[in-house]
């Protein structure tokens, strides 16, 4: 099931699904570990002998955001039962504190006594043996620990502080299904301590007048050891809870108008949505700088791993976007993740003579990701490597100062990393076609030279010679700048087809010989954006509306595929459906419109595919990977990373340059510096 409304502060995230069941919980990095791995913490209500757990089936749900801020604000009606809730969830952005309000409505007539049951399947550690749940009588809290992970659980209502009811129990064992199965009579069996795989459920009982409402609060203190959990949970009792959920609100909204911005000609549901994926974007981002791609375990059905992991080129884009929308701290800590971090965990050097690569992919901690890449090809060995990887992290750093100017945050990244990385680019090419050597392609399916990451090493280079001259390296940076030059030239010759009028994805091989391959696929409009490809150029031009005719589904939702006949999670099989429609790609060819666009109403032609990607979103703004093509529902996972900061690219290309054509066409201006409209 997808995961909708996470709330985060770069240490924690907490997941929720379409039920409103929190099932995934990061500690202390995002990304890693997952204390849920993926289990249902459930909420329920016992009223008047009847017993419901919080869910879809019955309950009907609105799942959302309060305005600006990563703060949940979450309402639930039963058809049977007389009451409404109203729900809050934070993580303080501070400190490690979940806390949650519950606001109690009476709907009838008559008096009622609701009784509440919060329950948490913790797995410390990312397992769950050897867990121990109990309670403390000292703060009157429940406590989950293993190691040094330690998760405090207490609550409060308008007359009392502290856990009354409650219970502890074994799960997944023995025919055990846990302690959450004791709360459905009503009443919880007060089990003082469990240990091993275990579970917990905490009570709370309400009075409620009629028409009349009741709130309490429950919260979960996260540490690595009872003194340091024991500290926050009384941080919550002095401070408060909602004065905590208060100062919550008021800190995202500060945080939110960073990237305020001119969006006139937008819709109210791009701008909401350009926020949301702002504030989305954050709880994805963990603080030692690790981008990660997405923290939905229900990814693990389909191969056995998740997408909690950083991905450079993902990392690079989303950078990109948040330095744009005014985030540079965030883009720093990435580049200097990627840079320091990543670079020091990488086993190549000690295997290899050829350095200055990225791997695959990494974990939160910069520790080399799991891969699929083989290292081995019949009889030779290879790079398991996505070339354009390292080449947009120079692109990302380059990007970087020029939105910022200061020289001094991206000295450090120079010489260990950039002279490195372009040097690998440099010599990773073929002798006889001056073409980068194959790697595999930006979908990680297929070994061979690829348009896509061509381009994304030209502009690696032509970044690395900009930030050569910058530090006054200029045999160096002109080494760069023709060698850019002279893959360019080798694009033309090999990779353009003159009989199509297009460019080709790639080359493959295949025994001993070698194919061009000419797949139609959305990642050739990295061209523009990467290769610096004018947008009006006619190979271009011919490249991208064949892109749209075979790629955009023309039943059903409608929205572009990544390539022709994708089977990669496929739900449709139909010659008028290439693959499922992918936000990144749609947004994609927004961005080429916008590139393409030599006045205000071709620049309008890109806004019905952001108001695609609009409509696709969860009411929370909350995008995935991919939809089905006819239903639109939510394919793999969710939120995407890679889908919110190509939104906010998309949303920022479309601002500035309906701002630069608006000043053309009111005077005759020249372009805005570092501004190529084509």
């Amino acid at each position: 099931m997808p995961r909708d409304i996470p709330i985060g502060n770069g240490k924690m995230l907490a997941a929720f699904d379409f039920d409103y069941q929190l099932r995934d919980f990061y500690y202390p990095r995002i990304g890693k570990e997952n204390h849920a791995l993926g289990y249902p913490w459930r909420f329920g209500v016992w009223l008047d002998g009847e017993f419901s757990w919080l869910n879809r089936r019955n309950w009907t749900l609105s799942l959302d955001y309060v305005t600006d801020a990563l703060v949940t604000e979450v309402s639930a009606t039963h058809a049977h039962l007389p009451l409404r809730l109203d729900f809050t969830d934070t993580i303080d952005y501070e400190k490690n504190i979940l806390i949650r309000r519950v606001t109690v409505h009476n709907l009838s007539s008559r008096p009622l006594s609701p009784r509440l049951f919060f329950h948490a399947d913790l797995n410390a550690l990312e397992n769950e043996n050897g867990d121990t749940v109990f309670f403390d009588p000292k703060n009157a809290s429940l406590i989950h620990y293993k190691g040094p992970r330690y998760f405090l659980m207490s609550c409060a209502t308008a007359s009392t502080l502290g856990v009354t009811h409650f219970s502890t129990g074994i799960k997944r064992h023995h025919g055990l299904e846990g302690a959450w199965r004791d709360a459905e009579d009503g009443h919880l069996a007060g089990n003082p301590i469990s240990q091993g795989a275990v579970d917990s459920v905490i009570g709370v009982h309400l009075d409620l007048p009629p028409g009349r409402e009741s709130v309490c609060h429950y919260w979960m203190a996260v540490g690595e050891k009872y003194s340091e959990v024991e500290e926050l949970h009384r941080l919550v009792a002095q401070i408060g809870p909602d004065r905590l959920i208060g100062r919550n609100i008021d800190y995202w909204r500060h945080w939110v108008s960073t990237g305020d911005r001119n969006l006139d000609g937008l819709s109210p549901a791009l701008v909401t949505l350009y926020k949301r994926s702002l504030l989305i974007l954050r709880t994805q981002i963990d603080n030692g700088g690790a981008v990660i791609a997405a923290n939905d375990t229900d990814i693990q059905q389909f191969n056995q791993d998740t997408y909690s992991y950083m991905w450079p080129r993902d990392g690079a884009e989303v950078s990109q976007a948040l330095d744009r929308a005014g985030y540079g701290s965030l883009s720093q800590r990435f580049l200097n993740f990627c840079t320091s971090k990543a670079v020091s965990f990488n086993y190549s050097a000690s295997i290899l003579d050829e350095t200055g690569f990225l791997m695959h992919k990494y974990n939160p901690d910069g520790s080399v990701g799991s891969s699929w890449q083989p290292w081995l090809e019949g009889e030779e060995m290879q790079l398991p490597i996505q070339e354009d990887e390292t080449a947009l992290v120079i692109w990302a750093i380059w990007q970087h100062y020029l939105i910022h100017r200061d020289i001094e945050v991206i000295r450090p990244f120079y010489s260990p990393f950039v002279e490195r990385a372009a040097d690998f680019l440099l010599t990773f090419r073929d002798d006889h076609t001056g073409l980068p050597l194959p790697s595999f392609d930006l979908w990680e399916e297929r070994r061979g030279i690829f348009s896509y990451t061509t381009a994304t090493v030209v502009g690696g280079l032509r970044a690395a010679a900009s930030l050569s001259r910058l530090f006054q390296e200029n045999e160096r940076a002109d080494t760069y700048a023709d060698a850019a030059r002279e893959i360019v030239a080798a694009m033309d010759r090999h990779l353009y087809n003159p009989d199509e009028g297009r460019f080709a994805r790639g080359i493959l091989f295949k025994g001993g010989r070698q194919t061009l391959d000419m797949t139609i696929d959305a990642s050739l409009l990295g061209l523009v954006t990467f290769g610096d490809y004018d947008p009006l150029d006619e190979r271009i031009v011919r490249t991208a509306q064949t892109i749209e005719q075979r790629l955009w589904g023309k039943t059903g939702i409608g929205g572009l595929a990544r390539y022709e006949h994708d089977d990669y999670q496929r739900t449709v099989t139909r010659n008028d459906v290439q693959g499922n429609p992918w936000v990144v790609c749609t947004l994609w060819l927004a961005q080429y419109r916008i590139a393409a666009a030599p006045d205000l109403p071709s620049l309008e032609q890109a806004l019905p595919l952001l108001d695609w990607v609009a409509a696709r979103a969860l009411p929370s703004g909350v995008l995935p990977e991919q939809v089905h093509p006819v239903s639109g529902e939510f394919i793999s996972v969710s939120p995407l990373t890679w889908s919110h900061g190509t939104l906010v690219a998309t949303v920022l290309d479309y601002a500035e340059k309906a701002q630069w054509l608006g000043r053309r066409e009111a005077l005759p201006l020249a372009p805005l510096p570092g501004m190529d409209m084509g």
